[in-house]
């Protein structure tokens, strides 16, 4: 519309002046009107000088000097004959590429009701669509198909419209080297805009200013569909144990449906291990829907969250993701290590007996520097803690997690504080410390290395002490633990929260502690006089977590009066607890992958290995070997690649569809490092019809910083002018006259007419 006004009145199209300049024919007779101009200006300014008028009228002497004056200056521009020179490509010896999306979203029905590969098959399907005709007339046109990567097109009927990528930056930079060398006048660039790589697109944007290629880009589309529901994004964990208790983060936006209620599935293998209802929020609004899910089959696993599609919505294929999660059916190992006999040791044990991955082996002292270990069942392992808690980093790293019940800071060294805040620190275990007499700040722990991990905050000046409180405390779970597997001690999430205040009380003797700033408290407790008491706290501590429940007396969860016998809720939560003390603990070796690429696309393996007391090294042999879907296997060797101690990468290319296996094995000097597994997916991305909206900014970019014009499917009529009148390829100079533009005289005329009503409303006509 604006650019049909714009040449209704300047005659031209606004590129024209973009790309032109302005030179006028001075004649002789035009000097004349000149001195001829100047004489009349000259008398208008003293005839209005003459005028005597009421007070105030000084004022209107200048506005109608101004009138008189601009009238006449627009007069003498019309006399100068002003002519726009321009370079305008020579018919049909010039090329222009025609780079059409080829990708999965240009099938959304937003283009006047009809999918947008409807306008693209109506404006290029054949020599007689408009735009094709258009620009027949003036170019040489080669048309090029797009999703991933450029590539020659016969006809817009070639097109299929199901790539599962677009990739804007990679299609401009394929146009151009494969044109490098023919006079090409522009590129027209038609798509929706949405880019779904990774690569920023200055690079190619660079290439193209550097060979003066102008872009002249077609948005094609709607900014803003009428009614959609989207999953936006599922955060799970890489590596779960199996039969883990999952709380899946699923992220929804929609538009059209705020305040209705739908239900989040979460499916593994097309059976449904999880749902959730949400009422959705307003227009454009995030909401975060935590989905309960169990991890029951080993292996990777290719969860699927979806909401089902309602009626009306304009895409479905965004309702649902996909998430890959290894399910690790392995056994691990726990260190707890008890200062006193007491009954917290046995019945954690107790609970945890029947869990095939846990594996918790205890140290209790008994004397000075006299110990029983319990629990130690594998035979090679009867060696195992034979001197007491371990000394070296090797002994304690072997462990996944560690648990420290009352024993007071002074039983260890100081060399065996620092190993133990490494276990988590460097390691990445787990450390989870209970109350007791001989714990936390009552235990001396303040100032210690240890009391850095914890996530309760222990004053450096605490010294060891008696416990002086004995606290009765009601637990309940916090508005952050009702999102956390640890809390969930019956089958659904209402069942736990009407548990919670069934249980027995439990005791703390140890002084209240205040939360770190980057902890999380989980379940809280509240004594007779209704002060709070952290009783399950976690916090992050380098690469491993670090946990604190300073509460002595949790079995009576088990053995209470109030509990039936075949109760399971102090099973469940410990289960729950140490699951989490030793989700994600990396090993000696630990591998990172791409999790999904497109078939045929190239995978890069990563690997951090260390020493068994979790030192970086960089003189291990390590190779990678891969699995295919179909059951052949392929050696990838790994290199270190000198940027990080420790890292080694390896590329290998998928050859077809599915989960490939990749098993790294580390050796140094002929024996064992340790080894990993990871899997790869290899599937069509799933990305085209997530944020399906058209995306103009990524097309303005490129038209403004490469010199071309933005359009849209409504205004695209000119576009076969604007790229002959860019300045490209074979060219010719055109003068084009601005004096008879209607802009002109519409302006005269408008000056003149404004001169002769203000005369009259001021009493001068």
């Amino acid at each position: 519309m604006w650019d049909r006004l714009f040449q209704a009145l300047f005659t031209y199209r606004p590129v024209l002046f973009q790309q032109g300049s302005l030179r006028f024919n001075v004649t002789p007779g035009a000097l004349v009107a000149t001195l001829i101009v100047a004489a009349v200006v000259i008398a208008a300014v003293l005839t209005y000088r003459r005028v005597r008028v009421s007070e105030g009228r000084p004022r209107d002497r200048v506005i109608l000097t101004s009138l008189r004056v601009a009238a006449l200056a627009l007069l003498l521009f019309c006399l100068f004959r002003p002519t726009l020179i321009v370079r305008a490509s020579v018919p049909q010896q010039n090329v222009v590429a025609v780079l059409l999306d080829d990708s999965k979203s240009m099938q959304i029905p937003d283009w006047a009701g009809k999918a947008r590969a409807e306008f693209v098959r109506q404006q290029f399907g054949d020599v007689s669509g408009p735009l094709m005709k258009s620009l027949g007339d003036r170019f040489q046109v080669r048309l090029f198909r797009f999703s991933a990567a450029a590539a020659r097109a016969a006809s817009a009927k070639d097109l299929t419209f199901n790539g599962s990528q677009t990739r804007l930056g990679a299609a401009l930079d394929g146009v151009r080297d494969e044109l490098a060398g023919l006079p090409l006048a522009g590129v027209v660039l038609l798509s929706d805009g949405a880019d779904t790589s990774d690569r920023s697109l200055t690079n190619a944007l660079l290439g193209m200013k550097a060979s003066k290629l102008p872009v002249f880009t077609v948005a094609v589309g709607s900014e803003k569909l009428a009614h959609d529901v989207q999953i936006d994004r599922v955060t799970t964990p890489r590596t779960v144990l199996k039969d883990a208790l999952l709380f899946v983060d699923v992220v929804i936006t929609n538009t059209g449906y705020a305040g209705r209620t739908v239900t989040v599935d979460a499916e593994d293998d097309g059976r449904i291990i999880g749902s959730e209802q949400v009422r959705l929020p307003q227009d454009g609004s995030a909401i975060t829907v935590k989905v309960r899910a169990t991890a029951s089959e080993p292996g990777p696993r290719l969860f699927k969250f979806r909401v089902a599609p309602i009626e009306g919505e304009v895409v479905t294929q965004n309702n649902s993701r996909e998430a890959t999660v290894q399910v690790r059916d392995a056994r691990e190992k726990i260190l707890y290590f008890e200062g006193e006999p007491r009954w917290e040791m046995r019945f954690l044990r107790r609970a945890v007996f029947d869990d095939k991955n846990l594996e918790v082996i205890a140290l209790q002292r008994t004397a000075d520097n006299k110990f029983m270990r319990l629990f130690v069942t594998e035979p090679e392992s009867q060696d195992e803690l034979a001197t007491g808690f371990p000394k070296t980093r090797e002994e304690l790293f072997k462990y996944r997690g560690l648990i420290l019940g009352s024993v007071e800071a002074a039983a260890f060294s100081g060399e065996q504080l620092q190993m133990i805040a490494d276990f988590v620190d460097r390691r990445g275990g787990g450390l989870l410390m209970l109350g007791g007499a001989r714990a936390f700040g009552e235990g001396g722990y303040g100032g210690t290395p240890v009391a850095d991990a914890l996530p309760l905050a222990i004053e450096p000046r605490t010294p060891a002490s008696e416990p002086t409180t004995f606290l009765r405390l009601k637990i309940r779970p916090t508005p952050a633990g009702q999102q956390n597997a640890v809390t969930q001690i019956a089958d659904t999430e209402a069942a736990s929260l009407a548990r919670w205040p069934q249980l027995p009380q439990l005791t703390a003797i140890n002084a209240r502690l205040a939360l770190k700033p980057a902890a999380s408290k989980l379940l809280n407790g509240e004594d007779e006089r209704g002060n709070d008491y952290p009783v399950l706290s976690v916090q992050k501590f380098g690469r491993g977590r670090a946990m604190a429940f300073p509460v002595q007396d949790s079995w009576n969860w088990q053995m209470h009066a109030s509990i039936p016998v075949d109760d399971q809720t102090h099973e469940r939560f410990w289960r729950q607890m140490l699951r989490l003390l030793v989700e994600g603990v990396p090993g000696t070796v630990d591998i990172h992958t791409t999790e999904r690429v497109e078939p045929g696309e190239p995978v890069t393996v990563e690997a951090s290995v260390a020493d068994p007391s979790f030192i970086d090294v960089n003189d291990a042999a390590v190779t990678a070997q891969v699995t295919r879907p179909g059951g052949g296997t392929m050696t990838v060797p790994m290199q270190w690649g000198g940027e990080r101690s420790g890292q080694y990468r390896g590329t290998f290319v998928t050859t077809e569809p599915g989960a490939y296996e990749v098993s790294v094995d580390a050796t140094r000097a002929g024996k064992s490092a340790g080894s990993g597994i990871a899997f790869v997916r290899a599937a069509p991305a799933d990305s085209e019809y997530f944020d399906p909206t058209m995306h103009a900014a990524p097309l303005r970019r490129i038209a403004e910083e490469t010199g071309g014009r933005f359009y849209t499917a409504d205004n695209v009529g000119g576009i076969a002018e604007d790229v002959r009148y860019a300045g490209r390829g074979v060219t010719s100079i055109e003068e084009r006259p601005l004096w008879n533009m209607p802009i002109v005289l519409i302006g005269l005329i408008g000056l003149v007419c404004a001169e002769w009503g203000y005369r009259r409303m001021v009493g001068l006509a």
